[in-house]
């Protein structure tokens, strides 16, 4: 392995722990600020593990096509240092303002939602209500009018057709059910009149 390709990977082993540091960063704020559950955690730290590892792995294998020697620890363990004194609090600071940033959109957002969609549709759905009970209190008054004004007539006409009903009495055989069919609709029409 040339001088060149021992500085090369050594800059890369150098970028790999940052990347480590800024993965370790994000993964510990989103898990604080997601609230995981302890049981998910374990899992969640194999997760960075295991991509930590295929950071560095791809870094290396396309420094010095995978070569594994001690100064790549060491550079790696001075990127991962580098970054905590110098990067961690300001990546810290710019993940948990991009958290609150998304929280504060998806609750603007949840809030437009309401006021432009759901409240309108609700209103909508009152005033329709509103609208078909204001017309159908308008159709029982007039139905009532007209009953009333009818009455007189209705009257009327049942003391003229009376003897025609006596005569049907008489003479013409009404079989069983309509009789039942006949005293339901007499009974109906006494209730509404």
């Amino acid at each position: 392995m040339t001088l060149s390709v021992q500085f090369l990977t050594m800059g890369m082993m150098y970028a790999g722990g940052l990347a480590l540091g800024g993965l370790y960063d994000l993964y510990r704020v989103l898990s604080g600020q997601l609230k995981v559950p302890s049981w998910l955690r374990a899992a969640l730290d194999l997760l960075y593990w295991f991509i930590g590892t295929l950071v560095v792995f791809a870094l290396l294998y396309r420094s010095n096509w995978g070569e594994v020697r001690p100064f790549i620890f060491l550079g790696l363990a001075i990127g991962i240092l580098f970054y905590f004194l110098v990067f961690s609090r300001p990546v810290i600071r710019v993940i948990v303002f991009t958290i609150r940033a998304v929280v504060t959109a998806a609750r603007i957002g949840r809030r437009m939602i309401d006021l432009f969609i759901i409240r309108p549709a609700i209103g909508l759905y009152r005033l329709v209500l509103i609208i078909l009970g204001f017309l159908l209190a308008t159709a029982i008054f007039i139905y009532k009018i007209v009953l009333q004004l009818l009455y007189p007539a209705w009257r009327l006409l049942l003391w003229l057709f009376r003897p025609l009903g006596r005569w049907m009495r008489l003479h013409v055989a009404v079989p069983a059910g309509m009789k039942t069919i006949g005293q339901k609709l007499k009974a109906l029409f006494r209730k509404l009149f």
